[in-house]
């Protein structure tokens, strides 16, 4: 396939580099430093395994994405519609669009910016850039994939490149399971600079995870959506298999940029208001991150 990401950061490079390895024509589209590390020594993936490079084209303008067959959209929440724009005019018209994105309403308001359709994915991987165009992987990598005509395709192609997916007609449910995950963790995870392994060791850190699920389960349901009765247990296994990871609103903070929480608890935070059912361990956190974000 020919494939194009757009937002080429820790996620969109980790894959890019999957699939470019595998033998797909990949082309990133980021910021200049990107562009320009890549042009010098390729795309850079580092894991347990080793370290390795691949060829890969790189640029920041939005007609990178002409003539891809898929395009991979990984951009921040807050830069969906901006991303959007930016390819609008460029774009197959046969291109399927995934939105590979935190948060449960990215496909949706991408749709409404292409006035096309935008497949959802839950992305389930632990991935950090060790600097540009140098992604280091911590864990996992795989997707669950929205249906839609060309979904099993894409899996298997996809699968083919060491990149597990399945697909589901109720990919909402996992987009929200991936929601009460990142709720429960990327705040805490900021606001201490800690990985999951050690913030859980910290005291009543349990107890508050808790009540952040609780709240996040409550608002899913009253919304329709179907959450697993043992979600809370899969939340606090995070912790264990990925000890070692720090949030991606972690490393935002830490390199002094916006980070996602407006679309992650406070995400919740509006919904739950909409639905009339109080959030305000989800409250907290987005106000406590809200404020580290500021510059004074």
């Amino acid at each position: 396939m020919n494939v194009a990401v757009v937002g080429a950061g820790a996620v969109g490079c980790y894959y890019g580099f999957l699939l470019a390895q595998a033998g797909h024509a990949v082309t990133l589209i980021g910021r200049p430093a990107l562009v320009e590390a890549v042009g010098a020594a390729g795309l850079v993936l580092e894991r347990a395994a080793g370290t390795a490079s691949v060829p890969v084209r790189a640029t920041e303008a939005g007609d990178g994405v002409s003539g891809a067959d898929l395009v991979l959209v990984c951009v921040k929440s807050g830069d969906t519609e901006a991303a959007g724009a930016m390819i609008a005019g460029h774009l197959d018209p046969a291109a399927t669009i995934l939105s590979l994105q935190n948060g449960v309403d990215n496909a949706e308001r991408l749709a409404a910016v292409l006035d096309r359709p935008v497949v959802p994915v839950a992305v389930y991987v632990a991935t950090a850039m060790a600097g540009p165009g140098h992604v280091r992987h911590n864990g996992r990598g795989d997707l669950i994939l929205g249906a839609s005509e060309t979904s099993d395709r894409i899996a298997a192609a996809f699968t083919a490149a060491g990149i597990p997916t399945t697909v589901s007609a109720r990919a909402v449910d996992a987009l929200w399971a991936k929601l009460i995950t990142n709720c429960a963790y990327n705040a805490l995870s900021a606001l201490t600079q800690r990985p999951y392994g050690r913030l859980l060791q910290g005291e009543g850190v349990v107890a508050a995870i808790t009540d952040v699920v609780r709240e996040c389960v409550a608002v899913a349901e009253a919304d329709g959506v179907s959450v697993a009765p043992d979600i809370l247990d899969t939340v606090l296994d995070l912790g264990v298999t990925m000890a070692g990871q720090r949030s991606s609103t972690a490393q935002d903070l830490a390199r002094g940029r916006a980070s996602e929480i407006d679309h992650l608890n406070g995400f919740v935070v509006r919904k739950g208001a909409a639905l009339d059912i109080p959030t305000p361990a989800n409250r907290l956190l987005h106000t406590l991150v809200k404020l580290a974000e500021q510059k004074d």
